[in-house]
């Protein structure tokens, strides 16, 4: 992916994401170049409400990680055998997320970071 594409996935979902939370977000991302080239960072300021400063290197503060991990290892369970059974395994275990699941991983922000004060910006068990 490059910094063209990721603005091309933030075109396509920013409607529905003002559809559903109005003007009330903040897009949180990590320091990846692509998130952070000029023209990503000039988009984000056109178009997104706000962005939430982000450490470089916070895997634990990232919900986002725990759902490529349960994907990952769903993906992996099914053994796909070529890149067309790949692709189609990580479309479905991604489809079959609930959405409690991802309601508890946002909902963990608040004791993430209490836990990452705790531990003076050390790893956390998430």
């Amino acid at each position: 992916m490059d910094a063209k594409f990721y603005v091309e996935i933030l075109q396509n979902h920013i409607p529905e994401i003002n559809r559903m939370l109005g003007g009330r977000w903040r897009l949180q991302q990590d320091n990846d170049p692509k998130h952070t080239s000029r023209l990503a960072t000039e988009f984000l300021k056109e178009n997104i409400p706000a962005v939430m400063d982000w450490p470089s290197n916070s895997p634990d503060l990232n919900p986002i990680e725990n759902l490529w991990g349960i994907v990952k290892n769903n993906v992996e369970r099914r053994m796909p055998k070529n890149l067309g059974e790949l692709e189609r395994f990580m479309v479905e275990e991604w489809d079959r997320i609930p959405e409690s699941m991802l309601i508890n991983l946002v909902a963990s922000m608040k004791r993430r970071c209490e836990l990452i004060i705790e531990m003076n910006g050390e790893q956390i068990p998430y």
